[in-house]
């Protein structure tokens, strides 16, 4: 036992606000170093668990539990630069998702700023007339069914596509998109929330409350790193984030 102050189970519980059992389950997980026992078998706790569970729950708020018991996991496996990767990981994860956000954004202005030509006539468009309306050869509106892009509906007994106003409307996005060089995977993702969400406006609201979202779990990232940094400086200093353990489990 080094001459660090003694904590209990209960002290740690309090501090971060779980019951006492999560305590033990955390360091039956690795989420803490090993515990040292008393002779009757009790865990004995210091401020090296104090500053793991710390680092733990900020992690936890900005990298998800996950992410978090497998960073800190690493550590106390004596893997830095594992757990460092899972770092990285995340925050390139996040990035993608912001890139994409962005391009959804970018895309519904373009739609936004290009006016819809009017339909020659209600009801379902064959293929030869979405292509003459959008100025396209029908190989390339086949090319984006292909790709998933677009699902027009099939015409009884004939099996000719039909393009409804929704389908003409996906097609109208993804041409647009495509003459500014968007790639078919970056179109995807702005399809599907366009269904999902209905409108424009209802899937421009989406993003926007997603870009929120994103900003706050990037500060609790910033946060969970800072306070992983001040952990790891422990880790460095001490040369182990772990005690010997002896005697039974409590």
């Amino acid at each position: 036992m080094s001459n660090e102050r003694r904590l209990r189970p209960v002290d740690l519980a309090r501090l971060a606000g779980v019951s006492t059992q999560q305590i033990r389950n955390y360091e039956d997980a690795g989420v803490l170093p090993p515990a040292e026992r008393t002779a009757s078998g009790y865990r004995v706790f210091t401020d090296a668990h104090r500053g793991a569970l710390l680092a733990y729950r900020a992690l936890m708020r900005g990298y998800g539990p996950l992410t978090a018991t497998r960073i800190m996991r690493a550590l106390h496996d004596g893997d830095v630069p594992g757990a460092l990767a899972l770092v990285d990981a995340a925050h390139a994860a996040l990035h993608e998702e912001r890139v994409s956000l962005r391009a959804a954004s970018e895309a519904l202005e373009l739609l936004a700023a290009e006016p819809p030509a009017p339909l020659p006539r209600s009801g379902g468009l064959r293929i030869g007339e979405v292509a003459a309306l959008l100025g396209v050869r029908t190989s390339a509106l086949r090319v984006w069914e292909g790709a998933g892009l677009l699902t027009p509906g099939r015409e009884r007994g004939t099996g000719y596509r039909v393009y409804e106003p929704a389908d003409v409307r996906d097609a109208r996005l993804v041409h647009t998109l495509r003459r500014s060089h968007y790639l078919f995977d970056q179109i995807r993702p702005v399809l599907k929330g366009l269904r999902r969400e209905g409108s424009s406006d209802a899937l421009r609201a989406a993003i926007a409350a997603r870009g929120a979202a994103l900003t706050a779990r990037t500060r609790g990232m910033v946060e969970g790193a800072g306070a992983l940094h001040t952990y790891l400086d422990r880790v460095t200093a001490t040369g182990t984030a772990s005690t010997e353990s002896t005697g039974q489990s409590s």
